[in-house]
């Protein structure tokens, strides 16, 4: 399925290379006040063109199409699009034939009978993060005092900010990269979250990994708690509100949020879309066969993600928020 949310619901549609792709959010609340530039500053942070990143520019101007009126939310539902202008899909024209190792390609194939739109990545494409994105502005707006940030914190196996090296040597190859990102809510109140399948990390992991290229997902000290006592990772309660000194298990106790901040570290794989050459199986020829791929591809997707993943956070709290207010 294509939604996310029971109260907050986030439905994702179109095509990379189609006419527009978009999202349409159920479930906001009537009376916030939502207008075009409220979207500018968040869409600039998924923008390509800059170093590592495709060169495919696009205007990605949002059209708010219902559930906005006069400025303000309607309590209807929230159909925003984005046109597709800048396409260039004779650049994929052979993956029909020869399915990118890594991507998409041969699984659509298979599942959709043949019918699956193969132009950059159709559905697939990390386009479709354009709606993440903005629903997850709309998101942010009901989240009152919590705060969502997300930064990289490496790239390529580097620190961030001392990845260059390796982002020119990946571009000089025609190789990519991969990159770990954290993300922080703060202000975050008691309670959010339900044991078990309905777990505060279950549904944030539930709607990250729909980020594309999303390859891990940990909270707290994550993995690093398996070489850890418990004496070590258990974080001591030193006020009436829950703080604690420590913050191993990253806000989250029992799968209910416990009042202090929400951390969690995503892991992104590099870029399935490489200029080196590949191997791949060839279905017209019945046989493996070298693969050139074209078209105009990030060499660092991890580089764009962090408001992407912000976004995602924010539609599972905001759906955990309105669950909560039941």
């Amino acid at each position: 399925m294509n939604t996310f949310g029971r109260k907050f619901r986030v439905s994702l549609f179109g095509e990379s290379h189609g006419a527009c792709v978009g999202v349409c959010v159920d479930g906001c609340p009537a009376g916030i006040a939502l207008q075009q530039p409220d979207f500018t500053f968040d869409l600039q942070r998924r923008r390509g063109g800059a170093r590592g990143a495709t060169a495919r520019t696009e205007r990605d101007a949002p059209e708010l199409l219902s559930g906005v009126f006069e400025g303000k939310t309607t309590g209807a539902p929230i159909t925003i699009i984005f046109r597709n202008e800048n396409i260039r899909s004779g650049d994929y024209a052979n993956l029909l034939s020869q399915p990118r190792p890594g991507h998409a390609d041969f699984v659509a194939a298979r599942k959709f009978g043949g019918y699956a739109d193969y132009r950059g990545g159709g559905h697939f494409s990390g386009r479709l993060t354009l709606g993440l994105v903005a629903a997850g502005v709309i998101a942010k707006k009901m989240l009152g005092n919590a705060t969502v940030t997300a930064t990289i914190l490496e790239a390529g196996g580097a620190k961030y900010g001392e990845h260059e090296a390796a982002l020119e040597e990946a571009m000089a190859k025609g190789d990519s990269l991969g990159g770990l990102l954290e993300c922080v809510v703060s202000n975050m109140p008691v309670g959010w979250g339900e044991p078990f399948f309905d777990s505060l990390e279950s549904l944030i992991s539930h709607v990250v990994f729909a980020i594309p290229g999303v390859r891990g997902v940990e909270f707290g000290s994550g993995f690093a708690a398996a070489r850890q006592r418990g004496s070590e990772h258990n974080d001591s309660i030193v006020s009436a509100c829950g703080k604690t000194a420590t913050n191993h298990a990253g806000g989250v106790n029992g799968g209910i949020s416990n009042g202090n901040d929400l951390v969690l570290r995503v892991a992104v794989k590099p870029t399935a879309s490489i200029g080196a050459p590949q191997q791949t199986f060839d279905f017209e020829k019945g046989e493996v066969d070298e693969l050139h791929i074209r078209g105009r591809h990030d060499t660092c997707i991890a580089l764009r993600v962090p408001v992407i993943l912000e976004a995602a956070t924010a539609i599972a709290l905001a759906d955990l928020m309105q669950l909560q207010a039941r």
